[in-house]
């Protein structure tokens, strides 16, 4: 059976599609971004905070610990030892078969001041492992004002570790630079370094 106009009764009519609707995309699209503001203005409060930390001046402390990662760090530490500034010093994470002697003419140091006054942690693979070791230590010995030595983006997330693990012991940052006077302080290998580290010390912060 037709209908006056020739089309068939029975035929189908399908519905309109509906209107695209966008909304939600263009909702993602705002948290994506919120998220990318709220994290750059957290990095670049974290890398303000590390390079404002400044070396403390006429310092004093019964022990020093070094974390290692690179030759300036044990070396600004060594320099300490040799002003007399502590007792002691740890140097921590050092690799297995490094001896004391290597590390004495990599520094520059008399081997006498590595024999009496160097201890060396090959243990701690980590941090947090060097914290855990750097409090066995400082027990042992009975110290209680300790200056840690490591590079400046580390220096946060190194005293948050350290002072989880001795909390009743006065921590003294010593930030070593990232750079050399002459090496550009903005590069990408550099970036890639330090919003590494930053998302590290958020991990410590949290765990």
């Amino acid at each position: 059976m037709s209908d006056p106009s020739g089309k068939s009764s029975t035929e189908t009519h399908l519905p309109d599609a509906p209107p695209r609707r966008a909304s939600g995309w263009w909702i993602g699209l705002g948290i994506l971004l919120c998220v990318l503001v709220v994290a750059t203005a957290g990095f670049a409060s974290f890398a303000e905070r590390s390079r404002k930390i400044a070396r403390p001046i006429n310092m004093s402390v019964d022990a020093i610990v070094v974390l290692t990662g690179g030759p300036e760090r044990i070396s600004a530490a060594v320099r300490l030892l040799e002003q007399k500034v502590a007792r002691r010093l740890l140097i921590s994470g050092v690799y297995p078969a490094t001896t004391a002697q290597q590390l004495s003419r990599i520094t520059q140091a008399e081997a006498s001041l590595f024999k009496c006054c160097v201890d060396l942690d090959k243990r701690a693979p980590d941090t947090r492992g060097n914290a855990a070791e750097a409090a066995d230590w400082a027990t042992r010995h009975g110290f209680t004002r300790i200056a840690v030595v490591t590079s400046d983006y580390h220096i946060l997330r190194a005293i948050v570790e350290f002072s989880r693990a001795m909390p009743n012991v006065e921590l003294v940052a010593y930030p070593v630079a990232s750079h050399d006077a002459g090496t550009p302080a903005v590069s990408f290998p550099m970036l890639r370094l330090w919003i590494s580290e930053y998302v590290k010390y958020l991990l410590a912060r949290l765990l």
